[in-house]
């Protein structure tokens, strides 16, 4: 189990590889009994920033959170929503789990283990599909932008929630020194933001740094209707 390597640039870390899926799963099982207590605390406010965006974005429909975890945003969706989460690790999929039924979560319908980078979901599926802090942990970001995009209804939103490394200041060398260890840690500490912006389709509509202290970032897209889409040159 490996990180494949770190991207440099005259020395500077600038890059992680893929984290392999296996990497992942054993760091999830490691975080999932004490994860709400301690990067769950970190990322509360994120979590409750993003369920609000989406219960005023539309009165009601479907929505798709992928990398549910233990379901920490659950209860803050409105129940005029269906909610749907999808995780890879089982561990943090059974504290879910018990989280709908012990508090009644009648609007989460659905909670699979899944890889994020192979929905099993037809095209244009959900009215919104938000992914919170998952993009630094998945093996291939680009192939799960994608993934989030196709899923998404035309017109519809992609909303991401993550972590953007710095290339100064202490945040930034923090972040450098931390990289060799993703494989330990489960997820990268150095992510550029490029890594998201893969997807024609989608348009950037809003990007917001969160509280506490700007460490993560919410992301807004919106999915271009139908009607929208170019004329191809005869």
């Amino acid at each position: 189990m490996r990180v494949d390597h770190l991207e440099r640039d005259n020395g500077r870390i600038v890059g992680i590889g893929r984290i392999e899926e296996d990497v992942v799963k054993v760091a999830y099982r490691r975080w999932a009994p004490i994860y709400d207590h301690t990067f769950g605390r970190v990322s509360t406010e994120g979590r409750k920033h993003a369920a609000e965006v989406i219960n005023q974005s539309i009165d009601n429909g479907r929505v798709l959170e992928v990398g549910v975890g233990t379901g920490l945003a659950l209860a803050d969706y409105g129940r005029h929503l269906e909610v749907i989460g999808i995780d890879l690790s089982p561990d943090m999929l059974d504290k879910a789990r018990e989280r709908v039924a012990k508090e009644g979560l009648d609007h989460v319908t659905g909670l699979h283990e899944m890889d994020a980078g192979d929905l099993q979901f037809p095209d244009n599926a959900f009215d919104i599909v938000t992914a919170m802090f998952v993009m630094t942990v998945v093996p291939e970001p680009e192939k799960v932008m994608r993934e989030l995009a196709r899923v998404a209804k035309p017109g519809g939103e992609v909303l991401i929630v993550n972590h953007f490394s710095q290339t100064e200041g202490v945040r930034g060398w923090v972040e450098r020194r931390m990289a060799p260890f993703a494989e330990i840690i489960g997820w990268r500490s150095v992510f550029d933001q490029s890594r998201v912006m893969v997807c024609d389709e989608l348009t950037l509509t809003e990007r917001k740094a969160l509280r506490p202290w700007g460490i993560f970032t919410m992301m807004r897209f919106k999915k271009r209707a139908e009607q929208e889409r170019p004329i191809a040159a005869e």
